[in-house]
């Protein structure tokens, strides 16, 4: 079946694009478009969208509440946000409401049916400035690297307790959280990609989150990873 995408956005020269690129290729359907961040709300149950591209400078409401919607549909969909912004609050505003990938409108018309490739089997699509931004940021907030021990999975979590996750689990986090699709993640841990899946459903459910990059960043904020 067709991966079903959703474009959000308000520049007509970007709407032009994403929805040529769609249109253009065989294993991609247009599911719809939006102009506003009100509109993109209302066409996510009608639509029912397997992707949503989504820009955050929309010229009713911030972007991140139409990711915060999507993440409540009964249908579970994938956002990628394609913004001008690139300051750290916008993207952990971004990852923290469940958005799966977050690129950079001047890197992206040329490539954008690989990065939506890329999200459906299991990458997590981000521009290379600021995921390494971001790992200099999550860096800083987890201070200097502790020794390991030989029962990591009994190390402490914040002082409150052992990590919730085995080693499996937060190895398989870890590479997840460098952007590495499923089939390259099984291949890594020697596992087969419905392992994969099955893993990263338990670590959704110990963390009580909806998407890879909600589980990276809650883990990161408990300091397992």
């Amino acid at each position: 079946m067709s991966t079903k995408v959703l474009i959000v956005e308000d520049e007509p020269e970007f709407l032009r694009r994403f929805t040529n690129a769609v249109l253009m290729d065989p294993d991609l359907a247009l599911a719809g478009s939006a102009g506003t961040g009100r509109a993109a709300i209302a066409m996510l149950e009608a639509a029912q969208p397997d992707v949503v591209l989504l820009d955050l400078g929309l010229p009713d409401i911030d972007g991140v509440e139409v990711i915060r919607q999507a993440m409540r549909q009964p249908r579970p969909c994938d956002v990628l946000v394609v913004s001008m912004f690139d300051d750290d609050q916008h993207v952990l505003d971004s990852i923290e409401a469940g958005a799966a990938g977050y690129l950079l409108k001047d890197a992206v018309p040329e490539s954008i049916v690989s990065s939506i490739r890329d999200l459906r089997h299991g990458g997590s699509p981000i521009s290379p400035g600021i995921a390494r931004r971001i790992l200099t940021r999550f860096r800083v907030a987890l201070g200097p690297a502790r020794p390991a021990t030989s029962h990591s999975q009994g190390k402490q979590v914040n002082g409150c307790g052992a990590s919730p996750l085995t080693e499996r689990e937060t190895e398989l986090l870890r590479l997840t959280a460098k952007g590495l699709s499923f089939d390259t993640i099984s291949e890594l841990m020697g596992i087969s990609p419905h392992t994969v899946v099955a893993h990263v459903r338990k670590i959704y459910r110990k963390l009580a989150v909806h998407s890879r990059g909600e589980a990276v960043y809650e883990a990161t904020q408990l300091g397992l990873l």
